[in-house]
């Protein structure tokens, strides 16, 4: 009877494959990253990456606004800082001045409802360029986590819903987690970069935010691209510090890893699809090799199937539209 089965039916037409469709992304899945400059009337494209750009907090209000319109309600935020503000230890960070921090007052009395994530590191504040504090040439991982710990209470109290720790230091959860419970703060999710690797894929975010090291490299801090067990044991560790979600950083060149916290985890995942790999997709559409509107939700669908909950994107907000379109709304 083997000659009378045929997959193919299951295909025969879009209501059938619809009906038995395995993958279901909604744009409330999606967070759309937005950079953030401090002074008004700023709309910078990123020359490496086209169609996104740095905004000051009126601009961004605007975007943030037409994203909620099309079904994308979480935001992950990214402070560029002039270099006249940055120092070994990047107190800016958490200064009752900082633009980043007065920004998100202002969005969150605006959009109430929305989500807000931040980013927990040193580099945009560090004058080295490093997400921790160096002292000749060695990346001090403990002095590093007391000004972690008063950025993310800086945060907090600012008004961010989720915290994102990107630096990838050892203990980071766990001391994040301990100071806002101690400034009673029990309600702020910390969304940790838990396999965050050494990729090749963050330059045109660099270019954004003006963050790459002045000098060395981040291999002694974030993950060795060729390791896949390693995955498993900062897993473990974020979660018994506190974690509320565990990110991969990349995403598309690690659907393996996301796949494996996906089975090994009852937390949310999420997936950042970097800036090098949107603006490869992007190039790609660009030169007509490949057509934006069946690879971007064709990429972004595949790093849900891999077992990604939540995706971060700088094409969120293409997806959202799409996604609208194909669904007559």
């Amino acid at each position: 009877m083997y000659k009378y089965i045929r997959p193919r039916r299951n295909r025969a037409s879009q209501g059938v494959r619809a009906l038995i469709s395995e993958t279901f992304l909604h744009p409330n899945k999606l967070v759309l990253p937005i950079f953030l400059e401090d002074g008004a009337g700023i709309k910078t494209e990123i020359k490496s990456l086209p169609g996104v750009f740095r905004y000051s907090v009126e601009n961004a209000t605007s975007f943030i606004e037409e994203a909620l319109r099309n079904g994308i309600s979480s935001f992950i935020l990214f402070p560029a800082v002039q270099d006249a503000l940055k120092d070994s230890t990047g107190t800016y960070s958490y200064h009752p001045d900082n633009f980043y921090l007065k920004a998100i007052r202002t969005l969150k009395n605006q959009f109430p409802k929305a989500v807000f994530i931040s980013d927990v590191a040193l580099d945009p504040y560090s004058s080295d360029g490093h997400d921790g504090i160096v002292r000749d040439g060695e990346i001090l991982n403990d002095q590093t986590l007391e000004v972690l710990s008063k950025m993310a209470v800086a945060q907090a109290e600012a008004g961010f819903d989720i915290l994102g720790p990107s630096d990838m230091m050892d203990g980071r959860i766990a001391a994040i987690r301990d100071a806002l419970e101690e400034k009673g703060f029990v309600n702020t999710g910390i969304m940790s970069y838990c396999a965050k690797y050494a990729s090749a894929f963050y330059g045109p975010f660099r270019d954004a935010l003006d963050s790459a090291p002045k000098a060395g490299d981040k291999k002694t801090y974030q993950m060795d691209p060729a390791n896949r067990i390693e995955a498993q044991r900062e897993l473990q560790l974020d979660e018994v510090e506190g974690a509320d979600y565990l990110m991969v950083k990349p995403a598309l060149h690690y659907m393996d890893i996301i796949s494996d916290l996906k089975q090994n985890s009852i937390l949310p995942i999420v997936a950042y699809h970097v800036s090098g790999e949107c603006a490869m997709l992007l190039a790609a559409c660009k030169n007509g090799w490949l057509d934006f509107n069946t690879a971007m939700p064709e990429t972004l669908n595949g790093l849900h199937r891999a077992g990604a909950d939540i995706i971060i994107s700088y094409l969120a907000l293409d997806y959202a539209k799409w996604w609208r379109k194909q669904h007559d709304l």
